[in-house]
């Protein structure tokens, strides 16, 4: 089971949705998801989109072009606990299509559709032989796509309200 892209409890329009298992081994010691799984089911949602489009992780070393974050907000507003199905929603809010844009995140409790994480990201391409900027080649700049504007309002709304 998971919460629908089409749910209107998302904080945005049309999310690519990722649905995982909260694991015994994400546990820490206070009981419940230790605030690294989280950043880790980020990163595995970030990827899983990016298979979803149709890319591998083998295209990253072909192009010889990575997404390093450059910076991470996060909002640890619930506790996850062995057991549970947690929806995973990420959007591209923006994009200059060439070197920078910005991942945010949406994690909901299946059983019960609260949000228990919000995060943003925000992503700089660069080339993986040297690590330093580079622009985005055909690949990214499909997948790291300037947002639709509805999105793009969207995200401006509820920016200006959180």
């Amino acid at each position: 089971m998971t919460i629908a892209p089409d749910d209107a409890g998302w904080d945005l329009p049309s999310p690519f949705v990722h649905t995982l298992t909260v694991q015994e081994s994400d546990i820490d010691d206070f009981g419940h998801a230790n605030n690294a799984a989280y950043l880790r089911w980020a990163d595995e949602t970030a990827w899983a989109h990016w298979e979803a489009d149709g890319y591998t992780r083998a295209d990253c070393h072909e192009a010889d072009r990575g997404m390093a974050i450059l910076r991470t907000e996060a909002d640890y507003l619930g506790h996850g606990r062995a057991g549970e199905e947690i929806a995973c929603a990420v959007w591209i809010v923006r994009s200059d299509g060439r070197l920078r844009a910005e991942r945010w995140y949406q994690f909901r409790r299946v059983s019960t559709g609260e949000t228990m994480f919000r995060a943003r990201t925000k992503l700089v391409c660069f080339q993986l032989s040297t690590g330093k900027p580079a622009r985005m080649d055909a690949a990214f700049a499909d997948h790291y796509a300037r947002p639709a504007p509805e999105l793009a309002a969207a995200a401006e709304a509820f920016a200006a309200v959180r």
